[in-house]
């Protein structure tokens, strides 16, 4: 949506209002959808010296890399709250928000709830559903309706439904704490540096996403100790330290049903090497039947990250997800009754399109030559490639015996 700034008695600019990205299933900072093809998140400098620095080689497992906006927290005449991004040259001042335009971002995100307490501005609308839907939910488990208006079904501890939600519900805690954070901890029209990044998921009707943290460690050089002693525990305590892997996040879409079934973070946390092999089953399974004609594509992306990144000498990933996504709709041909998918030649465009593997969240990488580095590493991220090399040994386990 974009919005007109009227400054300097008609100077007239445009910047774009921002809108949550439906499809965030993991981390804990929040995206925003900037427009179709692109996404934006708050600019971390070492993240962004990683995406211009980028091996060449790494380039086609990571999203694209679009350069920096500046963002605003802005207020209308309502008190409705409302994220503005402009140019990185734009440095003028704050963007003249229509009553009209606030509103419409505002009840689109009521939509996403229960669309009660309309009155309320936008970060305390938020910040009630939060509340409500964190007491009311089952941690891990929700229902996702694939509809123009995408709704979910959050379950209560019993299996049952509680309330209706139109996007993941990861997506919607993470934007309601970061903007609840703007809103207390920054000025108003105070500017702020978003990076903007390839939407990778663009292109899929119903995406399904595996989010998963790579590494048998997950704390930057910079951590403090407590910070550091708090991500070892939960190393030890998951399939981080025995798989080099664990599940951050997950939706997958149910043919059967027209829903997507949606996991989170402290439901990865919980699983055992065998929870997590049936988790990777689960997402690879529509509801009807597994979804063979995606593990020959999805294997040989993960052979050749896995041959990327052995080659890229110093480089440790600390702290960031692999990304597996595929399209839930079937094609045409191969519709969801068949028991029976036709084979695809994972060396064909077909093969290699109907999946992405992409790795994200730099924030805490570090390599030789980068102005962060605490501590210079020989050779490449053996912690990395021990979760590389498992979860290629599972989904090939899963191959053989589908």
């Amino acid at each position: 949506m974009v919005v007109k700034d009227s400054w300097d008695n008609g100077d007239t600019r445009f910047g774009v209002l921002l809108e949550p990205f439906v499809h965030q299933v993991g981390g804990h900072v929040s995206m925003m959808k900037y427009d179709e093809h692109t996404i934006c998140k708050p600019l971390i400098s070492q993240e962004q010296r990683f995406y211009e620095s980028l091996p060449l080689a790494m380039k086609q497992f990571t999203p694209q890399y679009k350069g920096i906006v500046t963002v605003h927290l802005l207020k209308d005449n309502r008190g409705h709250f409302s994220l503005v991004a402009s140019p990185l040259s734009d440095n003028h001042g704050p963007y003249d928000i229509s009553p009209e335009s606030s509103m419409m971002l505002l009840q689109k995100l009521q939509k996403n709830g229960s669309g009660h307490n309309s009155d309320l501005p936008l970060v305390q609308w938020k910040h009630t559903q939060l509340t409500k839907s964190l007491k009311e939910s089952c941690p891990g488990k929700t229902l996702l309706r694939t509809e123009i208006h995408v709704s979910s079904f959050m379950e209560d501890t019993n299996g049952n439904q509680t309330e209706k939600k139109s996007c993941n519900p990861w997506r919607l805690r993470c934007h309601k704490e970061h903007l609840t954070r703007m809103y207390s901890e920054y000025q108003e029209n105070k500017m702020h540096r978003f990076l903007l990044l390839e939407n990778v998921v663009s292109k899929y009707k119903y995406p399904c996403i595996l989010d998963l943290k790579m590494g048998t460690r997950q704390h930057g050089d910079d951590a403090s100790e407590e910070k550091k002693a708090r991500h070892i525990k939960k190393c030890e305590q998951s399939t981080s330290a025995s798989l080099g892997v664990r599940i951050c996040g997950m939706q997958v879409y149910q043919a059967d049903s027209n829903l997507f079934l949606c996991k989170d973070k402290y439901y990865g946390r919980k699983l055992s090497i065998d929870g997590f092999r049936q988790a990777l089953y689960q997402f690879l399974h529509n509801g009807l039947q597994l979804r063979t004609d995606l593990l020959e594509p999805i294997l040989f992306q993960l052979k050749d990250l896995l041959s990327v990144i052995k080659n890229q000498s110093s480089y440790r990933f600390y702290s960031s997800s692999l990304l597996i996504i595929y399209d839930g709709q079937m094609p045409p041909e191969r519709t969801t009754g068949s028991h029976h998918l036709q084979k695809t030649n994972c060396s064909s465009p077909e093969g290699l399109f109907k999946v992405d593997i992409r790795m994200i969240d730099f924030a805490h990488t570090t390599y030789k030559g980068s102005r962060y580095n605490h501590t210079i590493y020989d050779g490449p991220d053996h912690g990395y490639i021990f979760g590389l090399e498992n979860l290629i040994q599972i989904l090939q386990d899963i191959s053989e015996v589908k």
